[in-house]
């Protein structure tokens, strides 16, 4: 595997492989990989020809500055993990090459960024993500590129600027990778003391409750979201939200009828926020 630091570099090394009809993957990260990641690179390695990984920490995405300089950064560490899963370039760029001197463009998109995340986390954060993957799409001009369910509204947000910019690239989404007590795996884990770990798994029962109450028959959006948020009460955290929208637009639901319904909730337990989803497939 190789590691390459600047566009040009990374354009030439893809030039040869593109001219042979070899199809390029991409899976983009921040680092702190984990089996999440991990599983991402092993599907884009068994799909496609080359396979890049990017690791980037983007800071234009970050609104709390705190959660930047906290952000674990190991990039030996996860050079070994990705060649292990089958990487054939790292695309390890400093952030002079993504944002040079006198950067003063940004990739909004409208509507589906506004709400939940967007809400929390304020406008900015979808505005980063939307302008580093634009980039790095463009940077890299892959056929296909892989994101994780966990990040769902991150994902529709990719997708719908993927389609309003005519970008020529398939996104597929693996799907969310869980520790053995069903944590969704993200690197904000490992900061969780050890008081708050047990209290994290909140997120996951309260995803779980709305599972069991719609596969009891309620389909009422208020009542499947209280019965979740119970659910994190006992185990003592309060949401930021636990909310009932439609996947693709996130406009919120009032009941589940045939189509699927986004189950989504993020959560502080300690001084860590969380997130995670689920997609209830209706009355089928």
């Amino acid at each position: 595997m190789k590691t390459l630091r600047s566009v040009a570099e990374l354009r030439a090394a893809l030039n040869g492989p593109r001219r042979a009809g070899r199809s390029i993957g991409v899976v983009p990260t921040m680092g702190a990989l984990h089996e999440g990641h991990l599983s991402l690179i092993r599907r884009a390695r068994t799909s496609c020809d080359e396979v890049v990984v990017s690791l980037f920490v983007n800071p234009t995405q970050f609104d709390e500055p705190g959660d930047l300089i906290a952000y674990p950064r190991d990039e030996a560490r996860d050079a070994a993990l990705a060649a292990e899963a089958g990487a054939d370039i790292l695309f390890a760029p400093p952030p002079a090459e993504v944002y040079p001197r006198g950067f003063a463009t940004t990739v909004t998109v409208d509507g589906l960024s506004a709400p939940l995340e967007g809400e929390h986390r304020g406008a900015a954060h979808f505005a980063g993500v939307a302008t580093v993957v634009t980039k790095l799409l463009n940077m890299v001009g892959p056929d296909v590129a892989f994101f994780g369910q966990k990040d769902a509204q991150q994902v529709a947000v990719i997708r719908r600027l993927v389609r309003d910019l005519d970008i020529p690239v398939r996104i597929e989404v693996g799907d969310t990778v869980r520790e053995a007590d069903g944590l969704a795996l993200s690197s904000r884990n490992a900061r969780l003391r050890v008081e708050d770990r047990r209290r994290a798994l909140a997120l996951r029962r309260g995803l779980q409750a709305v599972r069991a109450c719609h596969a009891a028959g309620e389909r009422d959006a208020t009542i499947l979201a209280a019965i979740g948020r119970a659910a994190m009460a006992a185990l003592d955290v309060e949401p930021e939200y636990l909310e009932l929208v439609t996947p693709d637009t996130f406009a919120p639901v009032t009941s589940v009828g045939d189509e699927q319904v986004l189950v989504a909730v993020a959560a502080r337990v300690g001084d860590v926020r969380l997130i995670d989803n689920d997609i209830l497939n209706g009355s089928r």
